[in-house]
């Protein structure tokens, strides 16, 4: 980890492109800006950790939800004539 004092108006430059500035200093809390391409994700960490739990859970699958799932053949016109399209078969 690098660690750096800086001053209000100081900057940090990062990899070229994204830029760091301290704005205000206030007892414990430091405010600070970050300009960086509209193509970098910057989030706050607990959003950060909120937006990799939402993933994990909606990647989770539920085995026996898919065992329970039962193959069937479709039917009707639509399949019926889709079949017929693939034979090249037209007729009625």
């Amino acid at each position: 980890m690098l660690i750096l004092t800086r001053k209000v108006n100081q900057k940090l430059i990062i990899n070229d492109n994204i830029e760091v500035v301290i704005l205000e200093s206030y007892k414990n809390t430091v405010k600070i800006g970050v300009n960086a391409p509209s193509n970098v994700q910057i989030y706050r960490e607990e959003v950060y950790n909120e937006i990799k739990k939402s993933n994990k859970q909606a990647h989770h699958v539920d085995i026996d939800a898919i065992s329970n799932i039962k193959a069937t053949k479709p039917t009707g016109t639509g399949f019926d004539m889709m079949n017929k399209i693939k034979k090249n078969d037209l007729t009625n």
